[in-house]
């Protein structure tokens, strides 16, 4: 521990956050193998950014070389992911990035990105479930002629509450309270059909390009619409910079967007207290999973952007567009029904991990204690497992998708901030611990890590940053007015006083 244990930068050491985690009542059961993570990982990477943003980002950013942005936006995460995977297999405790700040940088930087990552999780979940909700009111429409009333099909379609959307929350989080070997056994069987679906496109739409569709790989630049204010990227405002579509700098720009298609490889950290042998099995949970999304991600972009021309593809559903372009409805079809199930594995996913790190954090005391009791019989966090599972199904029954993916992505790139400047610390603070994986060439990855990150969060619009600003500025007070005095650290200080 560090010295001053009234200080807000107070550290938890990495023994006494594995001594926490044998508390027989605050302990998660182990059972997760490096399949069970890579299977996670998959699991929550391949979804709404592989099955809609491809589309969005060739049609208006990058053309063909969209395959570029998603190699751009994977280099990002792999760098982060080195970072990941050091922690996770030297601290191999449930919260993620913010156990990991709390034994580098210090309690309050860990609070703030305890208090980013359940926003980052509660709102992708709530973001995923709506988008299946839609996928599965298509599907019922195109193939079984069945309208939802407007009232129940949520904000997006004209209507007040997305019954679907809330009913999915409410299953998963049912499926989470009995365990994660249930859970990682569904998404087994899930992840199955989604990447047979992934594959599908590859395989099937080779026979389909058309090489006219490549020229030119790299579109002209053209400036971006005129606009300003909120609405501008951080980088323009600050520095004048006019971000473009098309062209070299258009990838970048695509780049920016499709990083959400990466998000999720992160929760894997969070199960590594789940997990049989962590220091062997999280880095080859955070890692492959990576490295296998990167592949098909890539793979897919240019079979899709070969088969239709960039500037006519869907911004909502461009894989099964493209093959109805050339006249294949059958694998439309085929595409439309495996994302609408693919995308269950991603809701489930991130559910998990923002119980795994609201978990850690009421284990330390800095939310009430009565959401770290596991279950007699399950080992879960069921309180906390519950009560997020409500409160984000109602999120989703109400809310709407515009600017929720841009607020997603400024929390994630902030937590790969904070984990790779943590990496730098706790090399200097504590030379003497046993890494079963070590990050190469500190402190330059994390550097680099960090400058990539910063650099994709600049290129969010300034409206995105005053919301995060605003979300954080809240999570400040409310750790000064209750966290920093329920804290185990600050009781333990006011112990040794007497």
């Amino acid at each position: 521990m560090s010295p001053d244990l009234n200080s807000p930068f107070r550290t938890k050491t990495v023994e006494q956050s594995i001594r926490d985690t044998e508390e027989p009542e605050h302990a998660l059961r182990k059972s997760l193998s490096a399949w069970d993570l890579t299977v996670f990982g998959v699991g929550v990477i391949i979804g709404t950014g592989i099955f809609v943003l491809t589309g969005i980002a060739a049609r208006n950013n990058a053309g063909p070389a969209t395959a570029l942005s998603f190699v751009a936006a994977g280099i990002v995460c792999a760098l982060a992911a080195l970072c990941y995977a050091e922690f996770a297999s030297t601290v191999p405790v449930a919260g993620s990035a913010y156990t990991f700040s709390y034994a580098s940088i210090g309690e309050l930087p860990a609070w703030i990105i305890g208090w980013d990552l359940v926003l980052e999780f509660a709102l992708g979940t709530a973001v995923v479930a709506v988008g299946w909700s839609g996928y599965i009111r298509n599907l019922m429409q195109t193939n079984l002629g069945w309208d939802m009333p407007a009232a129940l099909s949520g904000p997006d379609a004209g209507g007040t509450f997305d019954l679907f959307a809330f009913l999915l929350v409410l299953a998963l989080t049912a499926i989470l309270v009995v365990g994660t070997k249930l859970s990682a056994r569904i998404t087994a069987i899930v992840v199955a059909i989604k990447v047979t679906v992934v594959l599908l496109v590859i395989v099937a739409g080779v026979f389909f390009i058309k090489a006219d569709n490549y020229s030119p790989f790299i579109p002209p630049a053209e400036p971006q619409p005129a606009g300003g204010g909120l609405h501008a990227p951080l980088v323009q405002v600050l520095f004048g910079y006019a971000p473009t579509n098309f062209g070299v700098m258009g990838i970048f720009t695509a780049a920016s967007l499709v990083f959400f298609a990466f998000i999720g490889f992160d929760v894997v950290a969070t199960a590594a207290e789940e997990t049989k042998n962590p220091q062997r099995d999280m880095p080859r949970g955070i890692l492959g999973s990576l490295f296998i999304c990167t592949v098909l991600y890539v793979a897919v972009t240019l079979v899709v952007t070969g088969m239709q021309n960039y500037a006519e593809m869907s911004p909502s559903a461009p894989l099964a567009e493209a093959f109805k372009s050339v006249n294949q409805p059958f694998f439309a079809g085929a595409i439309s029904l495996g994302a609408s199930v693919g995308l269950i594995t991603v809701c489930m996913i991130l559910l998990l991990g923002q119980t795994r790190v609201f978990f850690a954090m009421s284990r330390d005391g800095l939310l009430p204690r009565v959401f770290s009791v596991t279950h007699p019989k399950y080992r879960t966090p069921y309180r906390a497992t519950i009560l997020l599972g409500v409160i984000i199904a109602v999120v989703a029954g109400f809310t709407s998708l515009e600017k929720l993916a841009e607020l997603v992505n400024i929390g994630t790139l902030f937590a790969f901030v904070v984990v790779a400047l943590g990496v730098i610390i706790l090399r200097r603070t504590r030379p003497d611990l046993h890494r079963s994986f070590r990050t190469p060439l500190v402190p330059f990855i994390p550097i680099l890590s960090m400058a990539a990150s910063l650099w994709l969060m600049l290129n969010l619009p300034v409206d995105t940053w005053i919301r995060f600003g605003i979300w954080m500025g809240v999570g400040v007070v409310v750790y000064f007015v209750y966290g920093r005095r329920n804290s185990r650290l600050a009781k333990a200080g006011q112990d040794a006083k007497y």
